[in-house]
């Protein structure tokens, strides 16, 4: 194969010269979002086998230029990004590799790797270098429509090289990817599918299961739904996500899926003799315990890595409050890496979630914030 295409740009230019994205939903615009924006790449050129979702990235400014394939999106790119379900990327790899650009860095966004990576490899090799790539942040939201340049900001970007990786093809990805705001760490294909089989892929089969209970149970009782609480919401909310989405990656990460199943499985079984029993001593230990192991789960954070450090503010319900908030602490130096509301009483106010990066920036924000008299805490 020929060697990784050289920089085409001088110092202080763009990191890539052509960019190319196919699939442009979620994942896909978000990419050509920050790249474009972020002044990261001079041209990034997209395509979707739905025209009207390429309409809208160019209107968006997801990508710079529109191309009427895939094959003619990827002629020239020195980075090739393909944001398409798992169960399409080995037959869209097949279509665009002959048109590739010799020794460019094609990578995947899917959240299942294992045999797909070795497949892609085996596609690639003669032509271009090819790694696997997992952003860990998304939404229940789906399409070009819900794109935002700074999804994978601060998310953990899972890469997984294999021994036929090149590795300064994978230093640039890195570095690329770092440039967008991403953080970047390498794993194992199946290290990989098995750890987001747990902590991924069965959670969105649990809320799926919430629901079809909860729609069985509303058959004699329709009043169920109505009173669904914060809790059932919270829990069920990724159940709103693309099903097709879903359905390919179920099956493509069957087997790890089906490992973790076992062992949720045997979770269930064990609670159920608890409770069966009676046992009150047995059931607070088992709570306590996976209070004690919820309580090391970082909160609120995007991906693996522990990071945010977070204050939640009770706010009146006046024009400009969230602003006000943000230059204050931007004119501290003080910048907030996520915000959420939680919730709002029309005429009340309502509780804002802010997140930073550091314990020192959370309690700068906390004394300032209680400065100008809001209430805040620390979460």
């Amino acid at each position: 194969m020929e060697q990784g295409l050289a920089y085409r740009l001088p110092p202080g230019s763009p990191l890539v010269a052509r960019a190319a994205v196919i699939g442009l939903g979620l994942i896909g615009g978000s990419l050509g979002l920050a790249l474009v924006q972020g002044g990261l790449a001079q041209e990034v050129v997209g395509y979707d086998r739905d025209g009207e979702a390429v309409q809208t990235a160019v209107r968006l400014g997801a990508v710079t230029r529109a191309a009427f394939s895939s094959e003619e999106a990827v002629a020239g790119a020195e980075i090739v990004f393909l944001a398409v379900p798992v169960g399409s990327l080995t037959k869209v790899a097949a279509a665009v590799a002959p048109f590739t650009a010799p020794g460019a860095i094609v990578t995947d966004t899917g959240s299942v790797k294992g045999d797909i990576v070795y497949a892609m490899e085996n596609i690639f090799h003669s032509r271009a270098f090819y790694i696997g790539g997992h952003p860990m942040a998304g939404s229940e939201k789906a399409g070009i429509k819900a794109a935002d340049r700074y999804l994978l900001e601060n998310a953990v970007y899972v890469l997984t090289p294999t021994q036929n990786t090149d590795s300064g093809a994978l230093s640039r990805l890195q570095g690329l990817l770092k440039a967008l705001g991403a953080r970047v760490i390498t794993m194992d294909p199946e290290e990989h599918d098995l750890v987001v089989a747990g902590v991924s892929h069965l959670p969105h089969l649990l809320a799926v299961s919430l629901m079809q209970t909860a729609g069985e149970l509303s058959r004699e009782h329709p009043i169920t739904l109505m009173l669904a609480a914060g809790g059932f919401r919270d829990t069920t909310r990724i159940a709103a996500g693309n099903p097709e989405m879903w359905r390919d990656i179920f099956l493509s990460n069957r087997q790890a899926i089906l490992k973790v199943l076992q062992l949720w499985r045997r979770q269930v079984e064990a609670l159920e003799g608890v409770i069966a029993r009676e046992d009150a001593m047995e059931l607070e230990a088992v709570l306590q315990h996976a209070r004690h192991l919820r309580n090391q789960v970082p909160a609120r954070q995007k991906g693996l890595l522990p990071t945010l450090h977070e204050i939640v503010v009770t706010v009146p319900d006046r024009p400009g409050v969230i602003g006000r908030m943000a230059s204050a602490l931007g004119g501290a130096g003080i910048n907030i890496i996520d915000l959420e509301i939680l919730r709002v009483r029309e005429g009340e106010g309502g509780s804002i979630r802010l997140a930073f990066t550091t314990a020192e920036a959370a309690a700068g924000a906390l004394e300032i914030l209680q400065g100008m008299g809001i209430n805040a805490r620390i979460l």
